[in-house]
């Protein structure tokens, strides 16, 4: 294993990563890979059902279905699915437009969302109206914003509705997951696996009827194509020493928010531990780091706090050296 584990720190130290998923490359990622099949092959299913069940377990949802492809095939399946009727989206930016763009080709497509609107985030305490469905993203990267889950599960009671989150960015890191009736994520984000694993965590089975192959949640359940063998497989040891890694992470947002103090653009109940906003542009000192580059129109940077996950525990947020405020 020490072959494993020197590859490993190798190729870690050719990159430092302040981007949002995946993570910097663990040593856990690599262990649980092995040759694998999705049928008749006892030791994988054994591997999935692990998985998957500690998922469950994160979010306390009774359901979950896995599949091949990012989040946004997963958020994609999960609103043409469950979300019906009168449809209220939270704006926070790019990845929410994602949610609404998916939202209108779904209405038209299959026609089980009859209206949709559309409304800024920072009006959330005036909305009191009724909808069928609330659905929103909880941690927004592109403007490193966290809405808090407990908050949107607020504005769901009060519009006698229920509630499907983007959990791309939030999932695992962020708390209250079991306030929604449906979550979409990927493996890569938060997690820490491999990419190519997508999921959907729910308790009751939706209604709508999706007559399309791909789109149907239940040609996922029902294990109708290859799975994310590999993706799962990667999960499997980082789940087990899930807090060891998420340690990284926190301890890494602490650090950065401290060094950058005077510069943050949210409030501190509006930052996520996955990335931060600052009003200033961050510049790299050298060819190993690798900047995130938001699709949003923002003035200043955001930096991400996953690079140092592999160091567990013994993370002291030195990558952070790595970048400074361009003057």
């Amino acid at each position: 294993m020490k072959i494993v584990k020197d590859f490993i720190n190798n190729k870690n130290s050719k990159k430092k990563l302040f981007t949002p998923g995946p993570a910097s490359l663990l040593y856990e990622n690599i262990t649980s890979i092995e040759p694998c099949f999705g049928r008749g092959d006892d030791q994988y299913e054994k591997i999935e059902n692990n998985v998957l069940n500690r998922l469950k377990k994160f979010t306390d949802h009774s359901n979950i279905a896995r599949m091949q492809g990012s989040a946004s095939f997963a958020l994609e399946v999960m609103i043409n699915n469950f979300i019906y009727g009168k449809l209220l989206i939270i704006k926070t930016g790019i990845y929410s437009d994602r949610l609404f763009s998916m939202s209108i080709a779904s209405k038209i497509n299959f026609r089980n969302i009859k209206k949709i609107e559309y409304i800024d985030y920072k009006n959330i305490d005036e909305i009191s109206k009724k909808y069928d469905w609330v659905m929103g993203c909880p941690v927004e990267t592109s403007i490193g914003l966290k809405i808090p889950i407990s908050k949107l599960n607020k504005l769901k009671k009060r519009c006698k509705a229920k509630l499907a989150l983007d959990a791309t960015a939030s999932i695992g890191l962020e708390n209250n997951h079991h306030f929604a009736d449906v979550i979409g994520y990927s493996s890569c984000k938060g997690l820490f696996g491999l990419t190519g694993g997508a999921f959907i965590a729910f308790n009751k089975s939706p209604n709508n009827k999706v007559n399309q192959f791909n789109l149907s949640i239940f040609s996922h359940l029902e294990k109708k194509m290859t799975g994310p063998y590999h993706a799962i497989c990667s999960l499997n040891d980082v789940l087990k020493k899930y807090n060891d890694f998420k340690y990284a992470v926190v301890a890494n947002k602490k650090f950065f928010l401290k060094k950058m103090e005077q510069y943050l653009s949210h409030k501190s109940s509006e930052q996520p531990y996955l990335c931060t906003l600052i009003n200033k542009k961050i510049v790299k000192k050298d060819k190993k780091t690798i900047l995130y580059q938001s699709r949003a129109d923002i003035t200043g940077s955001v930096v991400c706090h996953l690079g140092e996950v592999h160091l567990k525990r013994k993370a002291k947020g030195k990558i952070i050296d790595s970048i400074k405020i361009h003057e």
